[in-house]
């Protein structure tokens, strides 16, 4: 279908400028109008985007429907999908009617606020379609605007301290991923994604202010990105702000930061830092596997530590993401198909553990863990929900948490098993406090007088809960509806990526033996 992606990506936007312009007044009426047409501009960006997944062909392993005109000042606009990048897009499609619908209950300044997730829906799904630098940057830094704004006006009593801290840790990271583009055009003398995957940056040490960098420009790029993808996972030591982030958050921007948002960061590592600097992935490989497994363990125990839920299932997203990056470097099938199958399950997952604490915060309007206890004998369903969403997060067999844990685990053994074993003890963790929060928050007696009255979920919120449900079981059980169709990308990145590291090699021991003669 002709500009099928501009479609996908721009109706949401579109959507946003028709209430800006047309829906006038600050009563019920409009309130209720803004909402309808925000839940129909996403319901329609998600079924145009089902059109593009029965069009997508797995075994081809380059981009389709790949759209490429001139811009301005001599910049191209150019979008496309992969095998890595559509399932990205069929995550945000497929999350933002849910989000929508967790709106409802929302009474301040809703035009306003629908209009931010609009807009914030067309800037993700354009990170993940993007295949020219400048466009990506752009979609890639105007996301934190819309969030910004979220957190800064709908969200708790410290809002302006954690907005201002999410954006000045994600921007200022960025910073130095703009300079890493800058010297890559330079090099390259083209700003195209595609071309650029192709495009070998030299490896070859240099001295840099008396220091010796191995790998010479590939690694000062790599680190730029690397401060930039890093902060947005987060990864450790880098995540302070998620966690203040999410609890002043409301409801619906948790959802979407913890479930799309810091996924951007594994995007970019797996469409820049790997394919474009390979000698440089390997040779800090370790550092980022020692990373990821120290922030699995740390936040894991942080995590037993909290008494407010959402900050609890923050560090909980921050471990999660731990298991990503070491997948990514692990830089091999295994590792790099458990890395994005993760990050699609924690999607379903860390969306719906949210979603589940705005249930009840709406209810009794706090997130202390002490304040609830014994839900069972009031909220059967919702127990029920929470429940298999808490196992998930734990990586029960049967369910989606289980199936990138197990990928991931089984690649890193095969490059550090220090490491594996390291991070291994962070799935204990993560049954601990996870089984803590549910026992204190859904089991018991329900001794506190404020919980009696308290209602079970109604129509709209199981609704909203019911295609996570399906989806989380579904990806249990039948894990090929992922594999099959980021398989033979990430085998050609995983091939490509070995290839380069081997003529790297080939070239270094050439000139060894050419100095010794």
């Amino acid at each position: 279908m002709l500009n099928l992606l501009s479609i996908i990506t721009f109706t949401p936007l579109l959507a946003a400028a028709i209430m800006a312009l047309f829906l006038r007044g600050n009563d019920e009426a409009t309130d209720t109008n803004a909402k309808w047409l925000a839940f129909i501009a996403t319901v329609a960006t998600f079924l145009f985007s089902l059109i593009l997944l029965f069009g997508f062909d797995p075994q081809d392993t380059g981009f389709q429907f790949v759209e490429e005109r001139d811009w301005i000042m001599g910049l191209t606009y150019k979008m496309g999908v992969d095998g890595i990048s559509i399932l990205f897009v069929m995550l945000t499609t497929f999350l933002m009617p849910i989000t929508i619908a967790a709106c409802w209950t929302v009474t301040h300044r809703v035009k306003e606020y629908m209009i931010a997730f609009l807009v914030l829906e067309t800037l993700m799904i354009g990170v993940f379609t993007a295949l020219d630098l400048v466009l990506f940057y752009l979609f890639f830094e105007a996301g934190l605007i819309p969030m910004f704004l979220i957190i800064g006006i709908w969200g708790g009593k410290e809002r302006i301290y954690a907005a201002f801290k999410f954006f000045l840790y994600t921007f200022l990271g960025s910073v130095l991923m703009l300079v890493a583009m800058i010297a890559m055009y330079v090099d390259a003398g083209t700003t195209d994604i595609p071309t650029l995957l192709t495009h070998e940056f030299s490896a070859g040490t240099i001295t840099l202010a008396g220091w010796q960098i191995v790998g010479g420009a590939q690694t000062l790029m790599w680190l730029a990105f690397f401060a930039s993808f890093a902060v947005k996972m987060p990864m450790w030591p880098v995540h302070t702000w998620l966690p203040d982030a999410h609890v002043q958050a409301p409801t619906a921007g948790s959802v979407i930061l913890a479930a799309v948002l810091l996924k951007m960061g594994g995007y970019g590592f797996l469409r820049f830092s790997l394919p474009m600097f390979p000698v440089a992935s390997d040779l800090l490989a370790p550092l980022v596997l020692w990373l990821s497994a120290i922030a699995i363990v740390y936040t894991s125990l942080v995590a037993l530590m909290q008494t407010d839920m959402k900050k609890l299932i923050a560090y909980s997203s921050v471990a999660h993401m731990g298991f990503v990056t070491m997948g990514i470097f692990a830089a091999n099938q295994q590792g790099i198909d458990g890395a994005i199958f993760q990050m699609i399950s924690h999607g379903f997952i860390s969306g719906a553990l949210f979603l589940g604490v705005g249930v009840i915060y709406d209810r009794m309007h706090t997130r202390e863990i002490a304040a609830y206890g014994g839900l069972i004998n009031r909220m059967p369903v919702y127990a029920a929900v929470f429940l298999l969403f808490t196992m998930a997060n734990v990586g029960l067999p049967g369910t989606s948490g289980f199936v990138g844990e197990f990928l991931t685990f089984l690649a890193v053994f095969q490059v550090n098993t220090w490491v594996a074993l390291f991070a291994a003890t962070g799935v204990i963790l993560s049954a601990g406090y996870a089984l803590w929060l549910y026992r204190r928050v859904v089991m018991g007696e329900m001794i506190k007088n404020s919980l009696k009255s308290i209602t079970d979920m109604d129509r709209r919120e199981k609704a909203m809960m019911a295609p996570l449900v399906v989806m989380t079981l579904l990806l249990g059980v039948y894990p090929a509806a992922v594999t099959d169709i980021i398989g033979p990308s990430v085998t050609a990145l995983v091939d490509g990526h070995v290839a380069a590291l081997a003529a790297y090699e080939a070239t270094t021991d050439a000139a060894v033996r050419l100095a010794q003669n």
